[in-house]
């Protein structure tokens, strides 16, 4: 009410003397810059989803020694989605054959304790062989 009485000039002094007078015009952000926030957004939420899936990757196998009684302790492929596994469940040795929807039961070699040996050689647990690189897997595949 006070600004009416006065005139035109003193009610730009007015204006300004005000702690919370809006004294220059704002931006109204374009829509590009929203969907630049937004997308950028998305691309850190998607960074942070696959780091927790690559960490949690890794430290599964930290958890502590192996207490289900079951071990791979070898597989061979047989086809392009074929393979046959040699498990260890507790005191047996199990040969199975795994196909697409499929595994069964090929071999049961019975009160096994310690690994096979023949001609000196035996066959090592899972946790005594290092696992293949992939460079060594694709040389192999190429025959080299």
């Amino acid at each position: 009410m006070c600004a009416i009485a006065l005139g035109a000039g003193d009610f730009a002094v007015a204006a300004e003397s005000l702690p919370f007078a809006a004294g220059t015009a704002q931006t109204v952000p374009t829509p590009m810059a929203g969907t630049l926030r937004v997308t950028l957004a998305m691309v850190l939420v998607l960074g942070a989803l696959l780091s927790a899936a690559w960490f949690a990757r890794r430290v599964r196998g930290v958890g502590g020694p192996n207490t289900s009684g079951l071990t791979v302790l070898a597989q061979v492929s047989l086809g392009t989605r074929e393979r046959a596994v040699l498990l260890r469940v507790g005191a047996f040795q199990v040969l199975v054959g795994v196909a697409p929807g499929n595994v069964r039961t090929l071999h049961v070699i019975d009160g096994v304790a310690e690994p096979d040996v023949a001609d000196g050689v035996g066959v090592a647990s899972s946790s005594d062989v290092a696992r293949p690189t992939f460079k060594s897997m694709l040389l192999k595949s190429l025959g080299k």
